[in-house]
């Protein structure tokens, strides 16, 4: 029998971290992983203090982060659920240590300089950053799984990204969408989304029985999407906004056709690209997909409706932000990584 990968999480104290080192602790081709917390963190010494729904599991201790103790443990891959700033900075010393890397923020996912500028980077080695920036494969499975077999850094998408992505993905390749119309994407996310940290936009009474818009025209991945669609700037409209749910995310795409189309000639155009990708679902119209029926699960599920005139369409994509939006997709890309199947772990 091989021997068992040993993983590393750095940041398993956030919402994403926690779906990670469940699911990391249950896959059966993993040691149990060693979690660590930076500098600064809140001080506990078990996950189960963050976490009391831990409790009673043999418990999940934390330590600092320290490269020699990662090398003495045999650590050979190391998740990065942290901040985008600190894993800007980790990833080129992780990289030197020759571990491979999946990271979940959004340090490493943008190529283009206009877009990366949303988050201020300020790289002390730019040589050494825009080398590992170039490098880093952007980690959505289903459209980069042959590089990400191969790669030491994977940029892991960020949820509202995947959501649009997928959705469009298979229109753009095929040359269907008249681009010159546009692509309106109103997109609607749980509370979990905005991450663990308090702020008076997630706070209980702001929330509850309320549904807002938030960074229109401003939002960061909106890179991502245009980036990785081969779109321009101005072809795609992006609104997301916060829903009172702890979880999931609901996209709802427009988008004009290039001609008149059957609505059997489109679902073929989405059974075609998906048909060996066992984690995106694509619903026969007239069905809709909803937040609940993806809600603790690693897929993204894919509809559609097509208007009377063949040309306007609508698409439904939903997720759960914190499995295929974060920690689910995280471990897809490793087991491509590794050479496994992509539902191992996750089923």
């Amino acid at each position: 029998m091989c021997a068992k990968l040993k993983t590393a999480v750095l940041g398993a104290s956030g919402y994403s971290g926690l779906e990670l080192t469940r699911i990391l602790g249950r896959h059966p081709r993993l040691e149990k992983p060693v979690l660590l917390q930076r500098e600064g963190s809140d001080g506990a010494r078990d996950l189960a203090e963050v976490f009391p729904q831990l409790s009673g599991n043999g418990g999940y201790p934390m330590a600092g982060l320290c490269w020699s103790e990662l090398k003495r443990q045999g650590v050979q891959l190391l998740f990065l659920a942290t901040p985008h700033e600190a894993s800007r900075s980790l990833v080129p010393q992780a990289i030197y240590q020759g571990l491979r890397v999946i990271d979940l923020s959004g340090a490493w996912r943008l190529k283009q300089a206009q877009h990366r500028a949303i988050y201020s980077f300020d790289d002390e080695d730019q040589a050494n950053a825009g080398g590992l920036t170039e490098q880093a494969v952007y980690g959505l499975p289903e459209l980069n799984g042959d590089c990400i077999m191969q790669a030491q850094l994977v940029a892991n998408p960020g949820c509202y990204a995947t959501s649009v992505i997928l959705a469009l993905a298979p229109l753009v390749s095929g040359e269907v969408i008249d681009r010159e119309w546009g692509i309106i994407s109103d997109s609607k996310s749980g509370v979990s989304g905005a991450g663990k940290a308090p702020s008076a936009h997630t706070h209980f009474v702001s929330v509850a029985d309320n549904l807002s818009a938030y960074s229109v025209f401003t939002h960061r991945h909106v890179g991502e999407m245009v980036e990785q669609l081969g779109l321009s700037d101005g072809e795609l409209t992006f609104t997301p906004h916060l829903l009172p749910i702890p979880r999931g995310i609901l996209s709802t795409i427009y988008v004009r056709l290039t001609r008149a189309m059957q609505a059997a000639e489109v679902e073929m155009i989405y059974r075609d690209c998906y048909a060996s990708k066992p984690w995106v679902w694509v619903f026969a119209p007239p069905k809709l997909p909803q937040v609940q029926y993806s809600l603790h699960s690693n897929f993204c599920d894919l509809g559609f409706c097509l208007a009377g005139d063949g040309r306007r369409l609508v698409l439904v994509s939903c997720l759960d932000n914190l499995l295929k939006g974060a920690a689910g997709q995280a471990v897809q890309n490793m087991n491509l990584m590794y050479g496994w199947d992509e539902r191992e772990g996750l089923q």
